[in-house]
């Protein structure tokens, strides 16, 4: 938000230096961004009145234009804009003058004929948006003076403010000037409080259909109008420096209240309202308008528009008003409205149209529900500036709904306020520092009643009303505590099992990553997981629609960018949220772990998983008899906890690979951690290191396919028992000596006693058991 200095000067008194002004804004809670100097005008530009204009024979696109700068000598400039007429007074750059665009205006020769400077349009001169052509000065300016000092115009300074949604006053420059009265302990001067009707019975009549999204509406006829292209200096002035453009002196003086007082307004030419009188409805589902911007919309049933007596909508409510009865140079009689509109309803209309207006965005916020006849008083004090003639028609139309909020009344207790600052105040500072903000403040024993006003809808609740306190008393004066507490910091247990896993899989050189969570369909699709989805309505990117169900196609994305930057070989792994669709309206959330090992094989993965079942003392149960979707139908299996299914692990299927254009094996671990985090860690047991040596043996069995290696593995430590410390499965052959339909699996196995060196007939005893557990899995040892 911007605000101009000497506006704030006008409404309060402002001691010290814009350096203090600003430090005393942002202390309130208005931070300021920057303090700027606008408006700084073109030194060297200097009025005169045409004389005369002439074309020349070989210059199509500019004409000669000769004028007077009020020492009776004719200067020639060379033009290219026809605008302008004999008798106009415009602004002349002479020779030397530097623009603000860098130009340096010099004596130049067009067809061998000199122009004696330029003649500059509005926005050449920084006075609006305007360059279609010269700017035209009122016919009785003087001449040979400054163009700046013909408008009186000035230099502004502007504090460029961040108002906060909860200060929705302050959006205008009144609200500002309360705050700066209340903190520099002077008074807020008044403005215009109430209009006086003297005209002749005249109102335009006001309908309220669906009080619900409208709880006040106002409206006066105001005749003696007199449209002009050229407002008071300073006010355009004021408004630039706001970022708004000049249009004309009756939609200027709205522009200036709504920012004065941060009360949107809207003047529309009697002549052409329908029946003389407005309608406020929800528009009907496809009905359209054509706003002020020229263009047209297209409303629906939850759109509040107002329409004229004939039911004809003339403009959206709270947004922006209607092409058809804008403000022409043939306006001579008003209907001005001012109105109290439902905050949400405009916001939701205002997003769903893609259409933000100044009125929109404080309509949204919340106006002042009371300040309406203000509003229309203080419009009705600046138009008479430049139409003296105007008069206000008795029959001023205020209508109201019971949807018009009213302030509440607050209990504050002063203990309270002591409670949450962290410092003692006496209750009538309290009071003294509300009332300075307009709040009314009554004694209820040892505590306070406070009458909220209608200009701060954020105030609600009594925690309000102590972070005013706080802001009015200087948060600088509340000092710096740090707050105790009873329990220190720590992390879950959650926390410091997921901390572990990340530590064993770094510490087994498996890099963490973090892809995309968001997919596209075809990323499922290749991935061998089509399955229903959650998508996102209103995503970023179209294709990246999709909420991922599985961190697997991220991190093969990833291995296949690396193997397309000659890097195969990596692990990677990723701990992340994933969304399957669920049985309601929300997806089935859930943390989970993948792991990925490119070049690697089925039994790395497995070798993997024992490692974080080790560190975090939780297991499951390896079923090769269910083939997960996307991974190899032989070397892959679902890992399970009781009946509830905890991941996959195995290799990638081959004609996923071929999609991802992986050309190595993958091998793939993929975790529900939110089960596994939440359940208990079995307790670890010490056992003691042995001193004796250990033996090595390999046995390699010949076992139909059928069979999973890892109930081999399974018969073996049952049959070793005690004596066996660490299996490993290091070979898997098919082919000749084997028959078809099977395979050898070979094992190495170490075996250890904690008391003695094993002999030869104990390690024969423990092959013997070894090949008994396996033969009744169809095992049989290979020669």
């Amino acid at each position: 938000m911007k605000i101009v200095h000497s506006w704030l000067s006008e409404l309060v008194d402002l001691p010290g230096e814009p350096a203090v002004i600003a430090e005393a804004l942002t202390n309130l809670g208005l931070a300021v961004e920057s303090v700027d100097e606008v408006g700084s005008t073109v030194a060297g530009v200097i009025t005169a009145r045409v004389v005369r204009t002439e074309r020349h024979p070989d210059a199509a696109k500019v004409h000669r234009v000769f004028v007077d700068a009020g020492d009776g000598v004719q200067r020639h400039v060379w033009c290219g804009a026809f605008n302008m007429a004999p008798g106009d007074v415009i602004p002349l750059a002479t020779p030397g003058t530097l623009m603000p665009d860098g130009r340096l205006i010099e004596p130049k020769p067009i067809l061998g004929i000199q122009s004696d400077g330029m003649l500059c349009s509005a926005r050449e001169l920084g006075l609006g948006d305007d360059h279609a052509g010269i700017l035209i000065l009122p016919p009785d300016t003087d001449l040979g003076v400054p163009y700046a000092q013909a408008l009186g115009l000035a230099a502004e300074l502007v504090y460029d403010i961040d108002v906060l949604r909860n200060r929705p006053d302050c959006l205008g420059h009144r609200g500002v000037a309360r705050d700066l009265a209340a903190h520099f302990s002077t008074e807020l001067r008044p403005t215009a409080d109430a209009v006086i009707a003297t005209g002749s019975p005249r109102c335009a009549t006001v309908e309220i259909v669906d009080g619900q999204r409208c709880g006040r509406f106002a409206t006066a006829v105001i005749s003696g109008v007199t449209v002009a292209i050229n407002s008071p200096a300073w006010m355009v002035s004021r408004l630039s420096a706001c970022g708004m453009r000049s249009i004309n002196n009756v939609v200027d003086v709205s522009n200036y209240v709504m920012l004065e007082l941060n009360q949107p307004n809207h003047a529309y030419d009697f002549a052409t309202l329908g029946s003389g009188g407005f309608r406020i409805r929800l528009a009907r589902d496809g009905e359209r308008m054509i706003t002020l911007d020229g263009i047209e919309r297209q409303l629906t049933a939850d759109d509040l528009v107002i329409a004229d007596a004939d039911d004809s909508p003339i403009g959206i409510a709270g947004i922006m008003g209607g092409l058809a009865s804008e403000i022409s140079e043939t306006t001579t009689t008003i209907a001005l409205e001012a109105a109290w509109f439902d905050p949400l309803g405009i916001a939701q209309s205002s997003a769903r149209l893609g259409l933000r207006s100044e009125a929109s965005n404080r309509f949204d916020r919340g106006v002042d529900p009371a300040g309406i006849p203000q509003a229309i008083a203080r419009f009705v004090q600046l138009l008479a500036l430049t139409c003296p003639d105007l008069v206000v028609h008795q029959g001023l139309v205020d209508d109201q709904t019971p949807a018009l909020p009213v302030p509440p009344t607050i209990g504050l207790r002063v203990n309270r306020v002591a409670a949450v600052l962290g410092v003692t105040l006496e209750r009538d500072l309290i009071v003294t520092l509300l009332s300075s903000i307009g709040f009314r403040v009554g004694v209820a024993g040892v505590d306070l009643v406070v009458d909220v006003p209608s200009w701060r809808p954020d105030c609600t609740q009594e925690i309000d009303l102590i972070e005013e306190v706080a802001r009015l008393y200087g948060y600088q004066n509340v000092g710096k505590t740090v707050p105790k507490s009873a329990v220190h910091g720590r992390l879950s247990v959650v926390q410091l099992r997921r901390r572990s896993i990340r530590e064993v899989l770094l510490g087994l050189g498996i890099s963490e990553a973090m892809p995309n969570p968001f997919l596209a369909d075809s990323d499922l699709q290749r991935a061998g997981l089509d399955h229903e989805v959650v998508r996102i309505v209103n995503s970023l990117v179209a294709d990246e629609s999709v909420l991922r169900t599985s961190l697997r196609p991220g991190l093969l994305k990833a291995v296949a960018f690396n193997e397309s930057h000659r890097r195969p070989g990596v692990s990677l792994f990723e701990i992340g949220h994933v969304y399957p669709p669920g049985t309601g309206t929300l997806p089935d959330e859930f943390e989970a772990l993948a792991i990925v090992l490119a070049g690697a094989e089925a039994p790395q993965a497995v070798a993997v998983w024992r490692e974080l079942a080790a560190a975090l003392g939780f297991g499951a149960r390896i079923d090769q008899g269910v083939v997960p979707a996307g991974l190899h139908p032989t070397r892959s299996a679902t890992m399970s906890v009781g009946n509830a299914a905890i991941g996959v692990v195995g290799e990638i299927h081959p004609t996923v690979l071929d999609a991802f254009d992986i050309s190595q094996r993958v091998a793939v671990l993929e975790l529900n951690l939110s089960v596994l985090l939440a359940t208990p860690a079995k307790v670890a047991h010490w056992k003691p290191t042995s001193r004796f040596p250990s033996s090595d043996v390999d046995l390699a069995f010949v076992t139909p396919d059928s069979v999973p290696a890892e109930k081999v593995e399974k018969a073996i430590r049952q049959g070793a028992g005690q004596l066996l410390v660490d299996v490993q499965l290091f070979d898997v052959y098919r082919g000749q000596g084997v028959a078809e339909g099977s395979r050898s699996l070979a094992f190495r196995l170490r075996l250890q006693a904690s008391d003695r060196t094993l002999n030869e007939s104990e390690l024969a005893v423990v092959r013997a058991k070894i090949l008994a557990a396996t033969t009744k899995l169809g095992a049989e040892l290979r020669s």
